[in-house]
C-alpha cells in the first residue's frame, strides 16, 4: 500500500473547553485514503502556525514570488482574544479553506507536513479533563450551512479596513496608501505591521493607519493586565515622546496592556510607559532569525503621531491616558504587597500557635507567705515551737 494521504476534511463544528483555562478548539473528520475516519481537534493558533510554515515550504505557490502564481488559499491572522463569536464566525472561512487545500496539487495536499497535522494525536483519542470543572460544551456546524463546498469558487473573505490617513512607504516590502483607501488585511503582526492589499499592490501597513468599518475601537484587544507579564528587551530604545521608556537591551520589564498598534504599555519597576513591541521578547521563549530580521525595522508609528487623520466615525477610539496606566499599575502593586503582608502575618501566628512546649519558658512557683508566731505555736511541733521562743 502507498504512502497515506487525506481524501477528504469536513468541519464539524468546536468545543468550548475549560481545562486548563477557556479556550475553544475545531473538530474536523478527516478520511483518509484506506477510507478510516477520525475526529481531531485544533486549535485555530495552531491551523494559523500550520498556514504560515505551508507558505514558506512552497513560496511560489503562496504567491510571494509573484503573487499571480499563488494557489494556497488565504487564511487571516487569529484575534488577539478569541472569543465565542469569533470562533463561531470563522467556521466558515477554516471550511473553505480545507476544501481548498485538499483539493491542491498532490505535492502540496499531501505532502508530510499536511499529513502529519492532521493526523490522530494522544489528545484527540483522551481530550485532557479535569472532574472539577465543567465538561466541554459542544457547538455542531448546522446541517443547513455545510452546502457543497464544490459550489464554492469566490476566495475567502478578508477583513476590510479603511486608511485615516495617507502613508508614504519607506522600504520595498512596505505599501503606500491615501486616506479613504480600503484594504484587505491578509496577516496581523502583534508588532504593528500589518499585511494587507489593495487591488494588484500588497504590502506591509502601520496599523495606526487603519480603523475598522463598524467602529472605532478594536473589540479585539485585551484589557490591561496590571499582573503583568514578563518580557526580556532585544532592542534598545530611546524615547521620542514624553509617554514612552528609554530601556537598553537586556533590561527586564512586565507588560500590562498590548495594543494593535505596536506599542505596548510596559512596567519598568513602578514607571510606565510606550515601548515598541517589536523589539520586546516574552521571558523564556527562544530567539528565532524571524524575530531578529523583524527587528532589524523601524518601529510603526504611533496613532497619537499621524497628522491630518480623517476618521469616518464621529467618536474617536477609546483611549486610557498613561497616568491612569501609572496610578492602576501602583494601587495592584501596592495591593498585593499588602496581601503578601497579611499571608506573612499569619503564617507567623501559627508558626506562634505550634511552637513546642519545650521552647516556651516555664512558670516559676509562687512563693507562700511566711505564717505568723502564733500559727506556728498552734500547729506546729515540739521542736519547731522552741526555735521561735
Amino acid at each position: 500500500m502507498g504512502d497515506a494521504f487525506i481524501r477528504h476534511i469536513e468541519l464539524l463544528g468546536y468545543e468550548k473547553r475549560f481545562f486548563p483555562s477557556q479556550h475553544y478548539v475545531y473538530m474536523f473528520l478527516v478520511k483518509w485514503n484506506d477510507l478510516t475516519e477520525k475526529v481531531v481537534y485544533r486549535r485555530f493558533t495552531e491551523i494559523y502556525e500550520f498556514h504560515k510554515a505551508l507558505k514558506e515550504m512552497f513560496p511560489i505557490e503562496s504567491g510571494d514570488i509573484n503573487i499571480e502564481n499563488r494557489i494556497i488559499p488565504h487564511l487571516p491572522a487569529p484575534k488577539w482574544f478569541d472569543g465565542q463569536r469569533s470562533t463561531e464566525n470563522r467556521q466558515g472561512t477554516l471550511a473553505e479553506y480545507c476544501y481548498a487545500l485538499i483539493n491542491l496539487p498532490h505535492k502540496i495536499s499531501r505532502c508530510l507536513h499536511v499529513v502529519n497535522f492532521f493526523k490522530v494525536r494522544h489528545d484527540d483519542m483522551n481530550p485532557v479533563t479535569d472532574s472539577q470543572i465543567k465538561k466541554p460544551e459542544v457547538f455542531l456546524l448546522p446541517k443547513d450551512s455545510k452546502k457543497n463546498l464544490t459550489d464554492i469558487t469566490g476566495p475567502i473573505v478578508l477583513q476590510t479596513y479603511r486608511a485615516i490617513a495617507d502613508y508614504e512607504k519607506s522600504s520595498t516590502s512596505e505599501m503606500a496608501l491615501k486616506a479613504g483607501d480600503m484594504v484587505d488585511v491578509v496577516e496581523k503582526s502583534e508588532n504593528g505591521w500589518w499585511f494587507c492589499q489593495l487591488k494588484n499592490k500588497r504590502g506591509w501597513v502601520p496599523a495606526a493607519y487603519l480603523e475598522p468599518m463598524d467602529g472605532p475601537d478594536e473589540s479585539e484587544e485585551q484589557e490591561p493586565n496590571y499582573a503583568g507579564e514578563a518580557y526580556v528587551v532585544q532592542k534598545s530604545y530611546t524615547a521620542v515622546e514624553e509617554d514612552e521608556l528609554t530601556l537598553k537591551e537586556g533590561d527586564t520589564i512586565e507588560v500590562i496592556h498590548k495594543l494593535l498598534d505596536g506599542w505596548w504599555v510596559i512596567r519598568k519597576d513602578e514607571i510606565t510607559g510606550y515601548y515598541p513591541s517589536m523589539y520586546l521578547q516574552k521571558a523564556g521563549e527562544v530567539n528565532t532569525s524571524v524575530k531578529s530580521e523583524l527587528r532589524n525595522r523601524g518601529a510603526p508609528p504611533r496613532r497619537s503621531t499621524i497628522r491630518n487623520v480623517k476618521s469616518i466615525h464621529k467618536q474617536g477610539r477609546k483611549q486610557i491616558s498613561q497616568e491612569t496606566y501609572r496610578r492602576n499599575s501602583k494601587k495592584y502593586i501596592q495591593n498585593q504587597r499588602n496581601m503578601r503582608g497579611k499571608s506573612q502575618n499569619r503564617v507567623n501566628v501559627i508558626i506562634e500557635k505550634n511552637e513546642p512546649e519545650d521552647n516556651k519558658p516555664k512558670a516559676q512557683p509562687a512563693v507562700p507567705p511566711r505564717p505568723s508566731k502564733d500559727l506556728i505555736l498552734n500547729r506546729c511541733t515540739e521542736s519547731t515551737r522552741r526555735k521561735i521562743l
